[in-house]
C-alpha cells in the first residue's frame, strides 16, 4: 500500500477535517475514495439510476410549435 504527504492550508485542512468527520471516514479513506471517484471512467451510480426519473424533453419542433417569426435583422 501507498503512502503520500501532502501539505495544506490551514482553510483547507479546516474543510477536509469537517468533511471527514461527517464523513464517519479515516482521512485516509475519505481521500482514497476522493481519487477513485475523480478517477472513474464511468458514470457513478447515482447518476445512472437517474434515467428515467422526468419526461423526456420537448423535441425542438415541439418547443417552436407556437413561435412567431423572427423580425428582419438590421443591416451592418
Amino acid at each position: 500500500m501507498g503512502q503520500l504527504t501532502i501539505y495544506l492550508d490551514e482553510e483547507t485542512e479546516k474543510k477536509l477535517n469537517a468533511l471527514v468527520k461527517k464523513s464517519g471516514l479515516s482521512k485516509s479513506r475519505w481521500i482514497a475514495e476522493l481519487i477513485r471517484e475523480k478517477a472513474a471512467q464511468q458514470w457513478p451510480n447515482t447518476v445512472k439510476e437517474l434515467a428515467g426519473a422526468w419526461k423526456d424533453f420537448p423535441l425542438a419542433e415541439e418547443l417552436r410549435r407556437f413561435q412567431t417569426s423572427d423580425t428582419d435583422r438590421e443591416p451592418l
